[in-house]
C-alpha cells in the first residue's frame, strides 16, 4: 500500500475506530483530504470517543500513552485544559510502518479505575519474594518479576505466567490484578514477563505482528523460554504451568496456547484476541473494531483442546468482544461438550453472563465471562493497578479456580 506523505493519522484511527475501514484507508492513501474542522464537527455530533490515546508529542516522546486521569477521549487534538497534545508529524511513507508500531493497540477505556500506568509498590507478605530475573535466548532478552508466596518450603508448586497490557509493567499488573493474593491462598508461582519499549515503545507485544505468532521465534520463544527457566530453577508440579494476559498480553496468552499446546494446560484471555486475528497493524485495526478473520486452527497444527477461560467487557471499545467469541472458537477442538449458561452478579454490582462447556466429566473445559457494562479493563481488578474495574467479577480467582483443574498429563 501506498502512503503519500503528510496523511493524518488521527482521522485514520479514528475512522477506523469507527468501523470505517474504506474511508480510514483512503486517508492513507491520501486520497481523503480531512479538515480539521470536519472532524470537530464529527465530535461534537455525540459520535463514541477514539482511540483512546495519546498521540506522540514533545512530552511523551515517540510512544502513544494513556491520557491521564479524568481526560477527554475526543476527536479535538488538545486535553482538558486546552494545551496542544501535539499530532503525529506528517510521515514519509518508509516510516509508516514504524510509526504504526509504535502505537498502543490496546489502550484504555473510559469509566475505569486507573487508568494511567501507575508506579505501583506491591506490598508483600512476610516471607513471601517479588524478585527481578532475566533470560535471554536467540530472539533477544526479558526481564520478568517472579513471586514467590511466604509458605513456600522448596515443595514442587504450580506455575501461573502473567504477561501485561500495554503500557503496564510486572508491579503495575501484579497491584491491579491481584494475581499475588491468589498466589498466597493457592501456593503458587507467579511471573511477569516485561515487554521493554525497545520491543515496542508503548511496552505492548507485538501479537500482531506474524512473525511473532510462530513457536520457537520471537516472542513466543522468549515467553515460553522464561516459563522453562522457572521450570528449571524451581520445582514445578509436571503439567502445572498456565498462562494468562489482559488485551494485548492476553492476544499474547492465546499465541502461547496454539503455539504451545504441550506446555501450557490452561490459558485465560482478557480482553484479547484469538492467535492469527491479525497479521499486521491494518489487519490488527480491523480485528479489534470488528473481530478477526477465521482463527479456527491452532498455529502449531495440534488438534488438542486448550481448556481457555476468557473475560470480556460488553462495552469494551478499544476490543470488541466479539473477539472473546473467537478466542473460544479457536479453543475448541472436541466436539461433544455440555453448554451451561449462567447468569448472575458480582459483589460490586456488575452483572455478567457464564457460559460454561463441560466434558464428559463435568470438567470447564472452556469458560466465556462477558461481563456487561464493562469496558477495557481487568475485571475485578484492584484500583492499586491501571486498566481494572473492581466493580465487576474477579477476573483473577476465576482463572485460577479454572486452572487448577487442567494439566498437561506429561
Amino acid at each position: 500500500m501506498m502512503i503519500r506523505p503528510g496523511v493524518d493519522m488521527m482521522e485514520a484511527l479514528r475512522l477506523t475506530r469507527q468501523g470505517r475501514l474504506q474511508e480510514a484507508m483512503a486517508v492513507l492513501r491520501g486520497a481523503l483530504p480531512v479538515s480539521e474542522g470536519s472532524v470537530k464537527r464529527e465530535a461534537g455530533e455525540g459520535t463514541a470517543p477514539i482511540f483512546d490515546m495519546v498521540p506522540p508529542s514533545r512530552e511523551t516522546g515517540s510512544a502513544w500513552t494513556a491520557p491521564p486521569t479524568g481526560a477527554r477521549s475526543d476527536a479535538t487534538p488538545r486535553g482538558d485544559a486546552g494545551g496542544d497534545i501535539g499530532l503525529p508529524p506528517p510521515l514519509a511513507p518508509g516510516r509508516f510502518l514504524d510509526r504504526l508500531r509504535q502505537l498502543d493497540i490496546a489502550g484504555g477505556q473510559d469509566g475505569v479505575a486507573g487508568r494511567t500506568t501507575k508506579s505501583a509498590t506491591v506490598v508483600l507478605p512476610a516471607g513471601a519474594k517479588f524478585e527481578t530475573r532475566d533470560f535471554a535466548n536467540e530472539a533477544g532478552s526479558r526481564s520478568y518479576k517472579l513471586y514467590v508466596p511466604s509458605r513456600y518450603k522448596g515443595e514442587a508448586l504450580r506455575l501461573v505466567v502473567m504477561l501485561h497490557g500495554c503500557t503496564q509493567s510486572p508491579d503495575d499488573f501484579a497491584a491491579g490484578t491481584r494475581m499475588n493474593e491468589c498466589a498466597e491462598e493457592q501456593r503458587l508461582l507467579v511471573a511477569y514477563p516485561a515487554q521493554p519499549r525497545s520491543a515496542n515503545p508503548s511496552k505492548c507485544w507485538n501479537w500482531f505482528e506474524g512473525s511473532e505468532q510462530r513457536r520457537g521465534h520471537g516472542e513466543p520463544s522468549l515467553i515460553a523460554g522464561i516459563t522453562r527457566q522457572i521450570m528449571r530453577d524451581f520445582p514445578v508440579e509436571r503439567g502445572r504451568v498456565y498462562v494468562a494476559g489482559l488485551s494485548a498480553g492476553g492476544a499474547a496468552a492465546a499465541i502461547m496456547g496454539a503455539t504451545y499446546p504441550d506446555l501450557y494446560a490452561a490459558v485465560g484471555v482478557h480482553s484479547g484476541l484469538a492467535c492469527g486475528a491479525a497479521r499486521d497493524m491494518p489487519s490488527a485495526f480491523a480485528a479489534m473494531r470488528n473481530g478477526g478473520g477465521p482463527a479456527t486452527t491452532s498455529a502449531h497444527g495440534s488438534r488438542i483442546t486448550v481448556p481457555t477461560i476468557v473475560f470480556h467487557g460488553d462495552q469494551d471499545k478499544t476490543v470488541n468482544s466479539v473477539n472473546g467469541d473467537q478466542v473460544i472458537a479457536q479453543a475448541r477442538r472436541t466436539l461433544n461438550l455440555k453448554t451451561t449458561v449462567v447468569r448472575g452478579r458480582a459483589a460490586g454490582g456488575m452483572r455478567f453472563l457464564r457460559t460454561i462447556q463441560s466434558d464428559d466429566t463435568g470438567r470447564s473445559m472452556l469458560e466465556q465471562w462477558v461481563v456487561q457494562g464493562a469496558g477495557h479493563a481487568w475485571s475485578g481488578g484492584s484500583s492499586a493497578g491501571s486498566y481494572t474495574d473492581p466493580r465487576g467479577p474477579d477476573a483473577s480467582r476465576e482463572m485460577v479456580r479454572f486452572f487448577l483443574q487442567h494439566s498437561t498429563g506429561i
